[in-house]
């Protein structure tokens, strides 16, 4: 018996053209209707958030609760950033991502999120200016990196280390400019960069890689390295703000 009928037996319901090929693609039109759906997501979202300026981005877990460490050590974090001229960005949720745009408020700073829609409601919390929701991961990954001149990631889950290593390959690579990505919360990441510097050993990645990112517990080694890499780095500098003329019908604009 050769393998081909071994096969077979084993598997009586699959014909042999079946064996071969399965179905993949959706229909054109399920595809074009996709298509659609993303152009008008990007499109919402550059249109709401076009005119907030440069920020950082802080990511991090929704789960932390408003007493936990890192709830406060997001909250030190936000109102850091806003002396340095950012905004403060984040994924508009609760836990991190609340502390964060909570501390930039507290700052009178200006608090910006992208919130994303799950089926177990995330609601965007309540410290935003100015928000955008999404349906698509990507997307708002997308939007996320497109304001941001840097990163600073805090203890999280599967999504928070996803949009630290997506960052980092971005740049890594020369997607995008070498913006300062900050990982805080040394005993919390101290397996995951015991894992990077295998890398480094087992030569899947370069040892200048690991200079891509600082690894610190430090918000005032944070916000110097953010300064240094992001404010002097790509020569920004602070705006300058124009008072509005009231017997000119003029109004002062949202934050």
């Amino acid at each position: 018996m050769t393998e081909e009928q071994k096969q077979q037996d084993l598997h009586p319901r699959i014909s042999k053209e079946e064996s071969y090929f399965l179905e993949g693609p959706r229909s054109r039109w399920a595809e074009f209707k996709f298509i659609l759906k993303v152009m008008r997501e990007f499109i919402r979202g550059f249109r709401k958030l076009h005119f907030i300026g440069p920020s950082v981005t802080v990511f991090g877990s929704a789960r932390f609760k408003e007493d936990h460490p890192y709830y406060q050590l997001a909250m030190e974090v936000g109102k850091a950033i806003v002396p340095l001229g950012f905004n403060v960005m984040t994924g508009g949720g609760p836990g991190v991502m609340e502390a964060a745009n909570r501390g930039a408020k507290a700052a009178k700073g200006r608090s910006i999120g992208c919130n994303i829609i799950l089926p177990h409601e995330q609601m965007p919390n309540p410290y935003l200016d100015v928000w955008v929701d999404m349906d698509l991961f990507f997307v708002r990954k997308v939007i996320l990196t497109k304001y941001s001149y840097a990163f600073v990631v805090l203890p999280g889950g599967f999504g928070t280390l996803d949009e630290f290593f997506e960052s980092l390959t971005l740049i890594q690579t020369d997607k995008i400019e070498r913006f300062p990505v900050v990982i805080m919360g040394k005993e919390f990441h101290k397996h995951l960069y015991e894992h990077i510097t295998h890398m480094v050993e087992e030569k899947t990645i370069s040892p200048e890689d690991v200079e891509l990112f600082l690894f610190t517990d430090s918000v005032e080694e944070a916000m110097n390295h953010i300064e240094k890499y992001a404010v002097e780095g790509f020569g920004l500098k602070k705006k300058k703000v124009f008072k509005p003329i009231s017997v000119l019908g003029e109004k002062r604009r949202l934050p």
